[in-house]
């Protein structure tokens, strides 16, 4: 299968502000993102996103996607909408347990990409089509990728999904190629 995982258009949001799952708007067009992309694709292929708005428009650009909200960005609880210098030495926690730190009513990294592996697990043995596209977000897709391609969860973070762009893993029965990134 031919696994292409594309990460939502810029967000119109101030640097340094903590938005995990706050639904924005976008400070690109997802057609104009869409149509850089669609070159990059097959001509046809499985389309799911994040129904969050910043991915859901994109995949919206290229085809009609399958909703999954497995797909979401972390959700940063009570930390969501505020900015990191309002967050203020609370995140000292999230520093000491990167992988296992859940802010106030929200989820840890871990939990995130437990339900983005529960997607794809669900997605594989369903015997997806040859070529599939994911539109989500940072955190899921680099939990996606970093399992596919064998990495260990603290090395995770080295997989900087840019906003607007794809990247190709080819999934065979004896392992992933990372054929390229950030196209």
């Amino acid at each position: 299968m031919e696994l292409y995982l594309i990460r939502h258009p810029r967000p119109d949001v101030q640097p340094g502000t903590c938005y995990g799952q706050t639904d924005l708007g976008l400070a690109e067009s997802p057609v104009t993102v869409a149509e850089r992309l669609r070159p990059l694709l097959p001509q046809d292929f499985a389309l799911y996103a994040s129904p969050l708005a910043r991915a859901r428009l994109l995949a919206e650009a290229l085809g009609t996607p399958l909703l999954d909200p497995r797909l979401k960005e972390i959700h940063f609880g009570e930390w969501e909408g505020r900015t990191f210098d309002d967050i203020g030495s609370a995140i000292d926690a999230w520093v000491d347990a990167p992988l296992d730190f859940a802010p106030p009513g929200g989820e840890s990294p871990r939990q995130m990409a437990a339900r983005a592996h529960d997607f794809l697990a669900e997605l594989r043995a369903a015997s997806p089509a040859p070529a599939v596209v994911i539109v989500a977000h940072g955190g899921p897709l680099r939990a996606l990728a970093g399992q596919l391609l064998g990495l260990p969860p603290e090395h995770w973070l080295g997989l900087d999904f840019a906003c607007g762009e794809a990247s190709r893993l080819d999934i065979h029965e004896w392992g992933t190629v990372l054929r390229w990134f950030n196209r």
